[in-house]
């Protein structure tokens, strides 16, 4: 059973700096590749970045390139998602996600993505 714990959400002002964590355990984190999506109060769940198995490939939503870093280290079977020049709009619960299958991470940022395994969120909340 493969298990996602989110970690390091919480309150900054815009302008500011959050990195998040994702734990993964239940399989072998290196075989897959990784993402974050992001759900704001009364909208849907969105794609945020993700990230090949070997971290070679990264993706990310138009809405936070050049803000947002994602990273990995398959040593800790952790992902990270750097977040920079926060904006009020980013505001939401943002959740880890790990495919079932050894998909790209590109097909991951795509509309027909499954959306597999998810944790259980953190929220980042960012003031004006």
């Amino acid at each position: 059973q493969v298990q996602l714990v989110e970690s390091g959400g919480g309150l900054v002002q815009a302008g500011g700096s959050l990195r998040l964590s994702c734990a993964a355990s239940g399989r072998t984190f290196s075989d897959y590749a990784m993402g974050w999506f992001r759900q704001a109060p009364g909208k849907e769940r969105e794609f945020v970045a993700a990230i090949s198995w070997s971290g070679g490939r990264r993706y990310y939503a138009d809405s936070v390139k050049g803000r947002f870093t994602i990273s990995r280290d398959n040593a800790k079977s952790t992902v990270y998602l750097q977040m920079n020049s926060l904006k009020p709009e980013d505001t939401a619960v943002y959740y880890c996600n790990a495919p079932k299958s050894p998909i790209t991470a590109a097909a991951m940022s795509g509309p027909n993505y499954a959306m597999d395994y998810w944790g259980k969120g953190t929220l980042v909340t960012v003031s004006s």
